[in-house]
C-alpha cells in the first residue's frame, strides 16, 4: 500500500476531502518520523512497536572478494507487532 492509497482510504472512510486527508496522513508521518530520529519508541496500542536500535561497528566481509571491511556503526528502526496484529494476521 502507498501513501496515496493511504490518502485515498481515509478520504473515503472519514469523508475528508482529499487535501485534508493528505495533511492528517503527512502529519501523522511527520510526528512519526520526528519522534524516531530523537531515539524515542512509538507503541500503537493493537498494532506494534516501532524502536530505534544502534549498532556497533563490526567486521564483516564482502562476499565477492573475502575481504574483511568495516561496517560502520548506525541507528537501524524495528517493527515489533502486537499480539492482536499477529492474531489477525493468522486468523
Amino acid at each position: 500500500m502507498t501513501k496515496a492509497e493511504i490518502i485515498k482510504a481515509v478520504n473515503e472512510k472519514i469523508g475528508f476531502s482529499k487535501r485534508d486527508s493528505a495533511e492528517i496522513v503527512e502529519l501523522v508521518f511527520d510526528t512519526m518520523k520526528e519522534t524516531l530520529e530523537r531515539g524515542q519508541k512509538i507503541k500503537i496500542s493493537g498494532f506494534g512497536n516501532f524502536v530505534v536500535r544502534e549498532k556497533r561497528p563490526r567486521i564483516g566481509r564482502n562476499p565477492q572478494t573475502g575481504e574483511e571491511i568495516e561496517i560502520s556503526a548506525r541507528r537501524v528502526l524495528t517493527f515489533k507487532p502486537s499480539q492482536v496484529l499477529k492474531s489477525a494476521l493468522n486468523g
